[in-house]
Parts: C-alpha cells; sequence; structure tokens
C-alpha cells in the first residue's frame, strides 16, 4: 500500500510539472513548429520612419542626390556594397586546374545574351548602380550606388531601359527616399525574374509569377501562405547576399541549404532522411518548374538577322512566346517541365573569353558542374539544361563575344545593322581578344540549378518515379546502383537463391519439426 502511494504521488507530481511547462510554453518546439510560428505571425516593421527625416524633406531632383542622403546617415554602407559581387559584378574564384580568376558577369560567357563585352549600356539596367563612367563601363564610386533599386517599397522605382543602369527620370525621387525599406520580391524580382531579356528566360524557376505565387506555385513564397521573401532565405551580412549562380560561381561557399531551417534530418521516416546524404532537398521536392510561363530550352542565334521588306520582325506562338526575333534568332520553349538530375558537389568550372575549343564538332559546356557518386560531397540535384547554338571564330576557335547594342544604325551593333562580321569584329576588339574575320556558329550547353518554386509536400516526387526501370527520374545517372531501376544478373540470380534458400529452409525444418513431433507422438502412445 505504502509503494503504491509513492508511485501515485511521483506521477501527481510528473504530472503537475508537464502541465505547467505545456502552459509556459517551456517544451522544446519542433524545428518545423518554429519556423511555421516565426513566418505565419511575421508582421513588416520598419527600424525608422524615413518620412520624419528632416534631410528627406526635400526635392530630390536626380538619384544622386537621394544616394548622397543615404550615404550622410549610413555613412560605411557603401565601402560594403563597392565589394560586394552586386557592385562589381565579378568577385574572386578559385576554379580547378585554372587557380584564381576574377570571374562574374562582367566578364562571362553564356547561351543567352553571350556576354555584357561591349554592351554594358543595356546589360547595366540590372546593375546596382546609377550610370556608366566616360567610356561605357561601371563606374564603381560611393555616389554611384542605387540605393533605391534595393530598397524601394512604394513598387514605383524603375531602371530606363539602354542607360546604363540610370532610373527614368521623371520619378517622384523624394516619395522613394521616404519611403525605404528591406528588400522584398519586387526588388529582387525585377533583376532575377526577367534576366536573358524576358520574363523567365533564363533561370525557369524565377519568373513574374513569383512576384506573387500561390501556394502551389512556391510554398515558401505563397501568398496564401507564409509569403517568405527572398532575404528570408538569402541573407545578406555587410551587403553580401548568400547564395550562388553556378554560371558565374565556381567555389563550394556562401551557399544557401534548405537544411539551414529544415536541418538534416526533416523527415519522420528515416529512410527518407538517409536518402539526404546523396539526394538534395530539391530533387524530390522541386517535380517541376516553369511552373506558369514558359522558359527557353533552346536558342538559335544562326538564324538570327532575317528581315522583311527590310525591316525586323518577330513571331509568336500560342501563348505569346517569341519563337523568332530578327535580333536574336530561334527559340523554343518549354513548360511544366521535368527538371534534369546531375551530380553536384557544390564547384564548377567555367568557359572563360578566349578558351581554346579542342573539338567544335562537340556541344561546348559553358559551366561543368562537378561532382560524382564516389564524391563524398556530392548530392543529386535538379537542373535546367539550356541549350543554344552560337556564334564563334572558326580559326582562333573561341567563342565570339559580339556587339549587340547600339543605338543607331550605323554603329556596327548587331541589334541595329544586322552584320555578323562588324559586330563580331567589334566586340572582339573591346574584349582584346583575337578576330580572324570569319564566323561560324557552335553548339553550347549550361547548367542551371533549380532552387525555387518548392511544392507541398504532398506534391513531391514519389519513391516509383525514380525506383523504375522505365521512365527513371534518375535514368541518366548510371555511376551507380539504384533498387527498382538497375538490373544486374549476379544481383538478381543472387536474390533468387537467396530467397529459394530461405524457403527451402523453412519447408524443412517445418517438415523436421512435424516429423519428430509424430515420432514422440507415437512413442507416447
Amino acid at each position: 500500500m505504502r509503494n503504491t502511494a509513492i508511485v501515485l504521488l511521483v506521477l501527481g507530481i510528473g504530472t503537475a510539472v508537464a502541465l505547467k511547462l505545456l502552459e509556459s510554453g517551456e517544451i522544446e518546439k519542433s524545428e518545423l513548429t518554429l519556423l511555421r510560428e516565426k513566418f505565419s505571425r511575421r508582421v513588416p516593421r520598419k527600424k525608422a520612419d524615413h518620412t520624419k527625416f528632416q534631410l528627406l524633406q526635400r526635392n530630390f531632383t536626380n538619384p544622386r542626390e537621394v544616394t548622397a542622403a543615404c550615404e550622410s546617415c549610413h555613412n560605411l554602407t557603401a565601402q560594403e556594397i563597392m565589394k560586394s559581387n552586386h557592385y562589381n559584378w565579378e568577385r574572386q574564384e578559385y576554379i580547378k586546374g585554372r587557380g584564381i580568376v576574377y570571374f562574374g558577369k562582367k566578364n562571362a560567357v553564356n547561351n543567352y545574351c553571350i556576354a555584357t563585352t561591349a554592351n554594358e549600356k543595356a546589360c547595366a539596367k540590372c546593375h546596382v548602380g546609377l550610370g556608366l563612367d566616360e567610356h561605357g563601363k561601371l563606374k564603381t564610386d560611393p555616389e554611384n550606388i542605387d540605393c533605391m533599386v534595393c530598397h524601394d517599397t512604394t513598387g514605383t522605382y524603375m531602371k530606363a531601359p539602354a542607360k546604363g543602369g540610370e532610373p527614368v527620370m521623371t520619378l517622384d525621387f523624394t516619395n522613394i527616399a521616404e519611403n525605404v525599406g528591406l528588400p522584398t520580391r519586387n526588388n529582387c524580382g525585377v533583376c532575377h525574374f526577367y534576366g536573358g531579356g524576358g520574363n523567365n528566360v533564363k533561370h525557369g524557376d524565377l519568373e513574374m509569377a513569383m512576384f506573387y505565387p500561390t501556394r502551389d506555385v512556391d510554398v515558401h513564397m505563397a501568398v496564401d501562405g507564409i509569403d517568405m521573401q527572398c532575404t528570408d532565405c538569402h541573407r545578406t551580412r555587410e551587403h553580401n547576399i548568400s547564395g550562388k549562380l553556378y554560371t558565374l560561381s565556381s567555389m563550394n561557399r556562401d551557399r544557401v541549404f534548405c537544411s539551414d531551417c529544415h536541418t538534416d534530418t526533416p523527415h519522420e521516416d528515416n529512410i527518407l532522411n538517409e536518402h539526404g546524404l546523396k539526394v538534395a532537398c530539391q530533387t524530390c521536392h522541386i517535380p517541376t518548374y516553369a511552373k506558369v510561363n514558359a522558359t527557353v530550352t533552346y536558342w538559335d542565334w544562326s538564324t538570327a538577322g532575317r528581315l522583311k521588306d527590310g525591316k525586323p520582325y518577330s513571331e509568336e506562338d500560342a501563348d505569346g512566346n517569341h519563337v523568332y526575333l530578327s535580333k536574336k534568332g530561334s527559340f523554343v520553349w518549354g513548360k511544366n517541365l521535368r527538371p534534369d538530375y546531375v551530380w553536384f558537389n557544390g564547384t564548377a568550372s567555367h568557359y572563360l573569353p578566349g578558351d581554346r575549343i579542342d573539338d567544335p564538332s562537340k556541344p561546348v559546356v559553358l559551366n561543368p558542374l562537378y561532382g560524382s557518386y564516389e564524391d563524398e560531397f556530392s548530392k543529386i540535384i535538379p537542373v535546367k539544361i539550356h541549350r543554344a547554338k552560337q556564334v564563334y571564330d572558326p580559326v582562333n576557335k573561341i567563342i565570339a563575344m559580339p556587339k549587340l547594342f547600339g543605338e543607331a544604325t550605323g554603329s556596327g551593333a548587331f541589334w541595329v545593322d544586322f552584320d555578323w562580321q562588324k559586330a563580331v569584329e567589334l566586340g572582339m576588339k573591346e574584349a582584346n581578344l583575337p578576330f580572324s574575320g570569319h564566323i561560324d556558329f557552335i553548339e553550347t550547353v549550361s547548367y542551371w540549378p533549380i532552387n525555387h518554386m518548392v511544392s507541398p509536400k504532398e506534391m513531391a516526387v514519389k519513391c516509383e518515379e525514380c525506383h523504375t526501370r522505365q521512365g527513371s527520374r534518375l535514368a541518366e545517372i548510371r555511376d551507380f546502383y539504384m533498387p527498382g531501376r538497375d538490373y544486374s544478373k549476379p544481383v538478381e540470380y543472387a536474390g533468387v537463391g537467396l530467397i529459394l534458400f530461405a524457403l527451402l529452409g523453412v519447408t524443412l525444418h517445418g517438415g523436421l519439426r512435424l516429423y519428430f513431433a509424430f515420432k514422440r507422438n507415437r512413442r507416447r502412445g
């Protein structure tokens, strides 16, 4: 009786403590619960009301006046921005086999609009500066920093087309200056959603639908969900933003991972957690991309330059996507696409301007992604593979960097004169690269990791979509054995043999037990 009383007393105390902890909220909550609470209850908060600052209560007539006003208070910020990749369009990178190079948008070659070299006046619309220097190059000094492009909250700030990064000069700069705040999807998206010259041309998973996506488009940014902003994942330190675009990056650093929030073991099923050792979260949780609007999958520059009645023209598909432009050539688009998959360890190489092409009969991979099954840091990731045919010098065997943008006929720019010979000559001269005077076109490939448009968990890739012999999502990755997908005679025969051996053992064991039981019963009888 005494022992029973002690047990009841302990149980009562334990129950009381547990109830008290529940009331006080001191029981440790799961990571997912904490994330839900953080973002579902988040209320936009200003750290300062800029309309009250006397310094900003004036009529700003040009954007540099706004920058000067910002820097008079934020007097160390300019130095941070001037060290950033967003401002310099390049950074120090280590590329395997090459050593340390300075690489970025400033000197990269891609298979969309090819290169910024000789085209800065058009491309710098997406530069966080306010214009070019007297030589038509990026102007990198404190007074040229564009604070408003990232911090405007009015939704009215707009860069002028083909002005080297200058904004539209008729904007109400005073209203914008008095209403600055933390960057939102609107600030990031005006550049990143329109890369390549139009909505969703480049990335496939970043497009104008992401300004206000629904939950089925992106579970994180959903306006009918937790409505996360870009900077919730791409966190910033001293104006350097985390996250990597591997058409411009080569090193495994400053990356953003799902596990930063969700941990390395987010599933209740441990088998799924074990998949995370070799399979990136995106591989299962982004079953399709280009969900709302199509993305370009092939770009043929060799057809560019055709005219009708001496004038450039365009042709569109049923959805309004350009399938031909005299300025740019022919396009193939895709929507609701299943990604391709590759091994990736966070490092990459790049075609650099002037690199000699060993075998022009094969497609040139502009940004090979490194990784393999044997590499302990590699995981399978989803990618968009963009293919193109672009201009190159067949004698020097290098990809050409043509001058595309020009303001007037006779400038030699391809987009106004439609003369490849002259455009390549001018562009290569600007890039300080040799040009033989001959042009041809070569096939190229670039890889674009898919990280956005994360689907709700109930729409994630099913096991049988990969573990199957017919139409496996991972059919092209062959350097490891996958159950359900791969067939190996020795393994299959061994498996069948083990099953038969087990059945034989069970049958023999059961038979012997019955036999000896029967003998014992006969003796007793």
